[in-house]
């Protein structure tokens, strides 16, 4: 699995998480940044970007040595990183899935109008699929957001109605005592549920979760069944971590949960 994203320093989301995650789900994880960013557990402090043209040298040089099975994307920042890695992937025969990291926990916009219709354009029609949560659906398909199981299942259609192959719309941000995600694929749309755990340590979760898909597909599971086996990942991950305690504000979910038996 190639990973295109930005690095945590803090280790529990970005390149971070998504590289533990492969490694606790029996993958090799490769990695080309995006971005260096200034965080911890309490918030994201800076962000430096990488120039564009130096992650597509990144992305291309690991597509040219090693057998990819499976490309995650997840920040991307600007326009002209976004543009130069669907430039790299259009010329590769590779599964992507695509976390749009656009919106933050407290509902700020993370990046501009420009670059959600750049990604908009130029990534989800190479998405195998994309894994949005509720606002980020929202931003990419300029509707309201989802707040049932049946919003889910339409922001799914729109998103494949816009190009990408699949559409995971994560249900996190919904009410009730089971976390929804609905998967919208040629087939129709499947539901996946899961009890909601109450932990303050949810940082990396959308990272986590699109990682440990990929990590599926490069195992040679169907996208439906990957998603199951990424959800039952991420919903330990989830329960570990909550009793666990790293940083002063929320910390991130357990990686190495199975190792622990």
């Amino acid at each position: 699995m190639l990973t295109i994203a930005g690095s945590d320093p803090s280790g529990g989301a970005g390149i971070q998480a998504d590289l533990k995650t492969a490694t606790a789900l029996g993958v090799y994880g490769a990695a080309a940044l995006t971005a260096l960013t200034v965080q911890n557990t309490r918030g994201v402090f800076g962000i430096h970007p990488v120039p564009a043209a130096f992650v597509a040298e990144q992305v291309r040089a690991v597509l040219d040595d090693l057998d990819v099975s499976v490309v995650k994307i997840g920040m991307l920042g600007t326009v002209e990183i976004v543009l130069a890695v669907a430039d790299v992937l259009h010329a590769a025969d590779v599964p992507v899935v695509l976390d749009p990291v656009m919106v933050a926990t407290s509902g700020d916009t993370l990046v501009g109008e420009d670059v959600v219709d750049t990604i908009r354009t130029t990534l989800l029609p190479l998405a195998a699929v994309v894994t949005p949560n509720v606002p980020e659906a929202a931003v990419l398909t300029g509707t309201a957001p989802a707040t049932d199981p049946h919003g889910l299942a339409a922001a799914g259609r729109a998103l494949r109605a816009a190009g990408a192959a699949a559409a995971l719309v994560k249900g996190g941000h919904l009410e009730g005592p089971e976390s929804i995600d609905v998967l919208v694929d040629a087939e129709g749309a499947c539901t996946y549920r899961a009890p909601r755990i109450d932990s303050p340590n949810t940082h990396g979760t959308g990272c986590t979760l699109a990682s440990a898909i990929a990590s599926g597909l490069a195992l040679g599971l169907p996208l439906r069944e990957a998603v199951g086996e990424a959800k039952d990942y991420l919903t330990g991950a989830l329960r570990s971590g909550a009793e666990h305690s790293v940083g002063r504000g929320h910390g991130p979910v357990d990686h190495l949960w199975r190792s622990r038996g």
